[in-house]
């Protein structure tokens, strides 16, 4: 290949027409490119023309990706400009399609390291040639057993971590040739995947016990070596690995699994900015959560832990919790609990019909919470029943149903506010425009991941922390909670999307500085360190 074409091949560095003729002149690109040289807004604008072209959802992902992979800049300062509209199409909710559709319609992600657990000898040289002598500083990884909303993709999961990473950069400012997406390719157990000829990860059902997690732990050792700096992020492990990944490492060093603690966050933030509006305390709420997975468990879990560092005694705030999955109300005598779910239970002793508590409804009828969150992916479970129900003994529910992608909400806001006559303190997982009752405009929250975790892992790797803790990522929710305006009819519980870069640099600054108050920190000034590393599109 001539140096004209690995200069034009390489995202970091490409600038396409915006070559000026004297770096044409230094670089041997003279020839290579038409005779004008555009701004770099010249190019953002006809790009986004073209964008406009593209039929709704997928063809505008596919055409955006063959962005993200010539020119790196051009497209991070694109999704700056038009960030409301780039969000769900690069994330939530095209990204599950993506996902879908990755091995037919392969395009060779250049930020990628592909690891098989039926080649573990070649994790670290995988590693090192995926990298390719770049200074990584943050890795989203995944074995795609658990997306959120579709389950297990095999190797195409890996269209997730390179979601998660752009909006890393688009949101806090990180490198985008610092960071790396990796799949650990285990094998699935999604059959339709196995008998697509198309298909291109292991061919096998999942391994799982000692060899994988011997698996995990020559990525984690070969990440430590190679990229001693980097923060891990974990993204949509299985219920049955998530926690036991997170537990193993997190005391040792920067990890965060996303699922468990990254929605554990937004929904303690969104929790926060509800009761700013409603001026009721945390320690007067019922909990219920509806769906009690990886992160049905990450939210209790992180509410709990809230209300504990409030002053309430750690017995009685366990009191506050009732948990809901397949099988109803979960007990302590339910078979099958996980470790994380068996904290929460309730005795049947409790309840004087604790046997019929198998369904939603008969629970809110017997528990009457305050506060009902649903990762339950059960679309329309948050029925007007059940939602008339617990709106008749609480003054303003806050009811988030936070499943995603649309076709899996619990309910849809609208309704939500029609029958709770407004009273409603509700979030989403996914976008939804402002909705107009009885001249009110509510503005809906988007309690998504992507408002809080780009700010918790930049502030880590900023301030160079040993560990990402507990209180790093309370001062997180915080920080999200009390950006709301409590006294504006109709307000959102969280900040709009459409100042994720602004509310995030604050994230990372009170995320930096809660690591350096710990002694965990590799620097001394929060605000410097997060200025020091972001990084910004333009030529």
């Amino acid at each position: 290949m001539t140096k004209a074409m690995d200069i034009l091949n390489n995202p970091y560095i490409n600038k396409g027409t915006a070559f000026t003729m004297d770096e044409r002149k230094k670089l041997g690109l003279v020839g290579a490119l038409p005779a004008k040289v555009q701004t770099l807004q010249e190019q953002a604008d006809e790009t986004y023309a073209q964008f406009k072209t593209k039929p709704a959802g997928l063809p505008q992902r596919q055409f955006l990706m063959e962005i993200f992979n010539t020119n790196r800049t051009l497209f991070f300062y694109m999704m700056g400009q038009h960030i409301v509209e780039f969000m769900p199409i690069v994330y939530d909710p095209v990204i599950a399609e993506s996902i879908e559709t990755y091995s037919n319609i392969f395009i060779q992600p250049q930020q990628a390291a592909f690891l098989s657990v039926d080649d573990q000898d070649s994790i670290e040289e995988s590693l090192k040639n995926a990298s390719d002598g770049r200074d990584i500083r943050l890795i989203v990884v995944t074995d795609a057993e658990g997306i959120l909303g579709i389950g297990d993709w095999g190797v195409n999961g890996v269209d997730i971590a390179v979601g998660k990473l752009m909006v890393y950069t688009a949101a806090a400012g990180i490198d985008p040739s610092q960071v790396l997406a990796v799949s650990l390719d285990a094998g699935t157990n999604n059959q339709k995947l196995l008998d697509d000829p198309m298909y291109l990860g292991n061919r096998h059902k999942r391994v799982y016990g000692d060899e994988y997690y011997a698996m995990v732990d020559k990525f984690v050792q070969a990440s430590r070596k190679l990229f001693p700096e980097a923060l891990l992020h974990f993204e949509d492990f299985g219920r049955s690995n998530a926690a036991v990944i997170l537990n193993k490492y997190k005391d040792d060093m920067p990890v965060f699994n996303d699922d468990i603690q990254g929605t554990g966050i937004i929904a303690l933030a969104g929790v926060l900015g509800a009761l700013n509006i409603s001026k009721e305390k945390l320690s007067d709420q019922k909990f219920l959560t509806f769906g009690a997975g990886t992160a049905g468990m990450g939210i209790a879990q992180m509410l709990y832990d809230e209300m504990v560092r409030q002053g309430v005694d750690p017995v009685e705030a366990k009191k506050h919790f009732y948990l809901v999955d397949v099988q109803g109300l979960l007990f302590n005598d339910t078979p099958d609990l996980t470790p994380e779910q068996k904290a929460f239970t309730r005795d049947r002793s409790e309840f004087a019909n604790a046997d019929e508590l198998t369904d939603l409804l008969s629970v809110v009828k017997a528990v009457h919470p305050t506060v009902m969150i649903g990762t339950s992916k059960q679309p329309g479970a948050f029925t007007e029943n059940v939602v008339k129900e617990m709106a008749a003994h609480t003054e303003r529910p806050i009811i988030f149903p936070i499943s995603n992608p649309t076709k899996l909400i619990e309910a849809m806001p609208a309704d939500l506010i029609k029958w709770t006559d407004g009273k409603v303190l509700t979030a989403t997982g996914i976008p939804v425009d402002p909705v107009e009752y009885k001249g009110v405009t509510y503005t809906i929250g988007q309690a998504n991941n992507a408002l809080v975790y780009p700010g918790v892992g930049f502030g880590a790797i900023a301030a160079k922390s040993k560990v990402v803790n507990e209180k790093m990522l309370a001062a997180a929710a915080h920080a999200l909670g009390g950006i709301v305006d409590p006294d504006q009819p109709g307000a959102a519980v969280l900040p709009p999307v459409a100042k994720l870069e602004e509310f995030t640099t604050r994230v990372s600054e009170i995320v930096a500085q809660s690591a350096i108050d710990q002694d965990f920190a590799g620097v001394t000034d929060a605000k410097k360190a997060v200025a020091d590393l972001k990084w910004e599109a333009k030529y």
